[in-house]
């Protein structure tokens, strides 16, 4: 429960974790205050109150936002309520400076984290924890009805956080977690919703090119580079700084989500910046990483840069890999062949901040390609843990 410290401040226990190459403020529902515990005005504005949001500003100074999308997050695990899952995991996306949190999506980097979470916070039965060995968590994410599977490593019989397990995006080392993402593609509508897997998209006042539109994961939207005029290499300052490029790619992402049927009027993309994503792709080059490394041609199968909430994402959203590697995976579609074409069953790809490998495995039946499961590897650990302060009216007007 929530504990009143003071007369203008209520406390929350709350844990600040990363996840892959995300962080964000992770609750048991259980400890939410009551209003909060259910959908609706309340939870939102508790959860931007937390983060510091709306903030015209875009620096998130007032809550523990970071002022990206990588970092203005938040988690919800509860027990689950579906058959053969541990926990239910309920992501929402604060967006910096709008009154908004989106729940049209998941956040595939803070997924690992949800294994760690929840141990650390009881919801795993004590006799599944071995004193040493792999607990293998089974989510059922909430927002997009899927389950995911979350090897956590422990010894003497604590999640293993430290190790020498290396992530581009994230500075120090830490333990490997192999994150499983079960049939990813859309549960009510086609892997790829247009039927193709490559369609023309005519965007007024950009051009009509080639897109990949495709639902695994999250609903992303895939371009080649060179489409638009752009090479695979950019880094988060060649397009960030750039108010025409943002407008284009929004612009874009606009039309594209109109194609997939997720919206009906373009408008309704302004209310939906968590999804879909837009990336595009080209064949592999060496280029120099956001850190200062050299990222040679040799190391990659392929290139691509993706935008979340508006911006050039520093290394690569989780989803997004996951639909990565699930079009990757599907001869034809761009993805695959800027990889080169022909079947696939993992590739790496360059991203700002270094390299990242995944796998699929997919399948042809009846016309329509299926992917099982995605894999890949990330890291997670507890940055800090205890309660946030969140002002008393917050709540008491929810």
């Amino acid at each position: 429960m929530s504990d009143v410290s003071s007369p203008s401040q209520c406390r929350v226990p709350a844990t600040y974790m990363r996840g892959g190459t995300s962080k964000g403020v992770f609750f048991r529902l259980q400890d939410l205050p009551p209003a909060a515990q259910i959908p609706g005005e309340a939870r939102d504005s508790l959860l931007m109150r937390v983060i510091g949001s709306p903030d015209p500003y875009g620096k998130q100074i007032d809550g523990m936002g970071g002022a990206t999308s990588s970092t203005s997050k938040t988690v919800i695990v509860s027990k689950s309520e579906q058959p053969d899952h541990d926990v239910d995991y309920l992501f929402g996306q604060v967006s910096i400076d709008k009154p908004m949190v989106d729940w049209s999506g998941n956040c595939g980097n803070l997924s690992a984290a949800v294994g760690p979470f929840a141990i650390h916070a009881g919801l795993i039965a004590p006799e599944r924890i071995p004193q040493n060995g792999i607990v293998a968590v089974r989510v059922w994410q909430v927002n997009i009805q899927k389950t995911i599977v979350v090897h956590v490593p422990v010894v003497n019989g604590l999640v293993q956080e430290t190790g020498e397990f290396e992530l581009d995006g994230v500075t120090f080392p830490a333990a490997e977690i192999q994150v499983d993402f079960m049939d990813p593609a859309d549960g009510e509508g086609s892997m790829f919703p247009t039927g193709n897997l490559v369609d023309d998209l005519d965007v007024p006042g950009v051009g009509t090119f080639n897109a990949t539109l495709i639902n695994a994961g999250i609903p992303t939207i895939f371009v080649d580079a060179a489409s638009i005029g752009y090479q695979g290499t950019e880094l988060q300052d060649d397009i960030n700084n750039d108010s025409k490029a943002l407008a284009m790619f929004e612009t874009i992402r606009a039309h594209g989500a109109l194609k997939m049927g997720l919206i009906e009027h373009l408008d309704e993309a302004k209310t939906r910046q968590h999804t879909p994503k837009i990336a595009f792709v080209a064949k592999p080059q060496t280029y120099l990483a956001s850190s200062g490394t050299t990222v040679s041609a040799a190391q990659t199968d392929l290139l691509v840069r993706a935008l979340s909430m508006g911006k050039l994402h520093h290394a690569m959203m989780g989803t997004a890999a996951v639909a990565i590697a699930a079009a990757a995976c599907v001869p034809g579609t761009l993805v695959n062949l800027a990889a080169g074409g022909g079947n696939q069953t993992s590739v790496t790809f360059g991203h700002p901040s270094g390299t990242l490998k995944v796998g699929a495995s997919t399948a042809l039946a009846q016309q329509s390609w299926k992917v099982e499961k995605v894999v890949m590897s990330r890291s997670a650990r507890i940055l800090m843990e205890g309660w946030v302060r969140v002002p008393a009216e917050t709540i008491a007007s929810g």
